[in-house]
């Protein structure tokens, strides 16, 4: 049986490439407002929830505590958010975003109708696209935990 090496055939590589590009499409804007793309995804899961648990948003955001520990700490020191002590024994940390955290809201709303409008894809075309690439996630999760990054 013959496999299809050629890059342009590979589903990884199409994803690899498109991510790339999604994320350069952000970069220069999210610059201007002193963030990374890393901490853009952060602030929307907690615009979507705040104060959610330091587990909760590594799930979310599929990024392990090495990563993200580092990260909340950052974001903490530009006063984009806070980090709570909570239960009896203070174990338990939720996040929550600060009044500076909270403004960024309208201004990453304006980068995102911006890249949204430059893209040349018609909007049934771009929920199709995300649809299948959050299938794709869920399905490659039996293959490795990406969380742990451990095979199943």
């Amino acid at each position: 049986m013959r496999t299809d090496h050629q890059l342009d055939h590979q589903v990884c590589f199409a994803l690899y490439s498109a991510a790339r590009a999604a994320m350069a499409g952000y970069r220069d804007s999210l610059a201007e407002l002193g963030l990374t793309y890393t901490q853009y995804v952060t602030l929307l899961a907690l615009w979507e929830r705040d104060g959610r648990t330091v587990s909760e948003l590594g799930t979310v955001l599929r990024l392990d505590s090495g990563t993200l520990s580092p990260l909340l700490k950052r974001m903490s020191a530009t006063g984009l958010l806070e980090r709570r002590r909570e239960g009896e024994d203070g174990r338990r940390v939720t996040i929550h975003l600060t009044d500076a955290g909270r403004d960024l809201e309208s201004e990453v709303a304006a980068i995102q109708r911006r890249l949204h409008d430059a893209v040349d894809m018609e909007p049934e075309e771009l929920a199709t696209l995300r649809q299948l690439a959050q299938r794709f996630c869920e399905s490659a999760a039996g293959i490795t935990d990406p969380i742990q990054g451990a095979p199943r």
